[in-house]
């Protein structure tokens, strides 16, 4: 995402559109600069910009004390939603001060307003645009510029709480039924939650909503980590009750941070490591690995096994790395790690959360440490044709820094301390974010191209 840079110190009032008056005072307008976090300092008196025109949605919120995890819960508003303003529904955990205090919200937020922008300008942008509020007076013209679609009103957000004794570290809603959710407590102890009435009360004159890592195949099946790396599994009986397998799966030698299952195996299933390893699985051969291989050289801390094209899996680690595999490329036989088919080294902080994208096969989002939420695309080369042709069409003065990949399409900022995302299956492009300071929701407009648009 490109950011401008502005000093306040030095800045002046821009002219009113059409005034052409000239003023001594005026300051010269300087070419774009992409700017790098983690690279580049900000100089005394400067600030980041958030450029508005990079999203067709974005709006923020907070529940009270920060989450640490959350979950979007399907709802019966349709499977592909593309028209705004939408609504969303969310279980989130809380990490509070005191033990007693926590609690998991049940919330929806409705009225989500945005609008679908043009990738490419339809007319040049000049030094007397009307990105910076600040530097106009032409109220009425950004008021019919910035309008959204489905109005412009704040979200609407509604909250239920249920208590919970401890920190929530994490929480996942079931798949098939979402109203069904698992929570992970720092207390050390795994709950299962039935929040049918609260979402229902939410819900108001809606249907009833329909029906962790919970098998996105076997309905109620759940799979489920711990400190002492072992993983216990969790298989549903008559009745709200489960069993969980007495004897664990044991092959990490250190604390078990993150589970997948897979998208198209019923018993098969993915686990990463402290011990900077991933484990696969497979539940009808006994309780060791299928195969396990070094896949970081720091802690493992999260996974994403691809629904869409369920051969690759992605990884994050605590030294700021993720990495692509091709599952078919594991093997056996040998020791040496064949499966790495892309590594990236851009974060620079702990990676904490990775997720490939439910309506885009190559595409993935990334949260780090740094404070950034990346949006990537692997089926991108560098085209220098098609950049020249997109800067002859904008006009746009914008160096890019030449180690930027080719394959980072989006760069989120403003959040500190990011802890997780999660895309919205039911609306494409639609990401939610959670750090210490609140939730975000998103939706960048550069990655429409490859999505549903609106009729579809």
């Amino acid at each position: 995402m490109v950011r401008s840079i502005k000093n306040p110190k030095k800045a002046k009032r821009k002219n009113k559109k059409g005034d052409g008056s000239s003023s001594s005072s005026s300051v010269p307008s300087m070419p774009t600069k992409v700017w790098q976090p983690g690279v580049d300092n900000l100089e005394e008196g400067e600030e980041l910009e958030c450029d508005p025109t990079a999203y067709n949605c974005l709006h923020a919120f907070h529940i009270g004390w920060p989450c640490l995890s959350f979950d979007v819960v399907r709802d019966s508003l349709g499977l592909l939603r593309t028209d705004f303003p939408h609504t969303v529904y969310f279980v989130a955990g809380t990490q509070a001060e005191n033990p007693d205090w926590n609690s998991i919200g049940i919330f929806k937020v409705s009225n989500v307003s945005g609008k679908r922008r043009e990738l490419v300008p339809t007319k040049a942008t000049t030094s007397d645009s009307d990105m910076d509020a600040d530097n106009s007076n032409s109220d009425s013209d950004e008021d019919s510029e910035d309008e959204e679609e489905g109005g412009s009103a704040a979200p609407i957000l509604q909250l239920r709480k249920v208590a919970h004794s401890g920190c929530v570290n994490r929480i996942r809603a079931m798949t098939q039924n979402p109203h069904i959710c698992a929570s992970w407590s720092d207390a050390g102890y795994v709950q299962i939650w039935d929040f049918s009435t609260h979402l229902n009360a939410l819900a108001e004159s809606e249907t009833e909503v329909p029906r962790g890592d919970w098998s996105p195949r076997v309905t109620g099946r759940l799979v489920t980590g711990d400190c002492k790396s072992c993983i216990r599994l969790w298989e549903p009986t008559s009745g709200a009750t489960w069993n969980v397998d007495a004897t664990p799966f044991t092959g990490h030698t250190a604390s078990v941070e993150d589970l997948q299952w897979s998208p198209t195996e019923d018993h098969v299933f993915a686990s990463c490591s402290v011990d900077g390893h991933i484990a696969i699985w497979d539940a009808r051969l006994g309780k060791s690995p299928a195969i396990s291989f070094k896949a970081h050289n720091a802690d493992v801390n999260v996974l994403s096994w691809n629904r869409l094209a369920s051969v690759m899996l992605a990884s994050g680690s605590d030294d700021g790395t993720f990495s692509i595999r091709d599952l078919r490329l594991l093997s056996t036989k040998s020791e040496e790690d064949k499966s790495l088919v892309a590594h990236f080294e851009y974060h620079k902080h702990p990676i904490t959360s990775i997720e490939w994208s439910p309506h885009e096969a190559s595409t993935l989002a990334v949260s780090s440490s740094d404070n950034q939420l990346t949006i990537w695309d692997l089926s991108l080369e560098k085209d220098e044709e098609e950049e020249a042709e997109f800067k002859a069409k904008t006009k746009e003065q914008v160096n890019a820094p030449a180690d930027l990949p080719p394959q980072l399409l989006f760069v989120h900022q403003g959040q500190k301390d990011l802890k997780e995302l999660h895309w919205d299956a039911q609306i494409p492009g639609m990401i939610v974010s959670t750090a210490s300071d609140g939730f975000n929701i998103l939706m960048p407009s550069n990655i429409q191209s490859t999505l549903p648009s609106e009729g579809a």
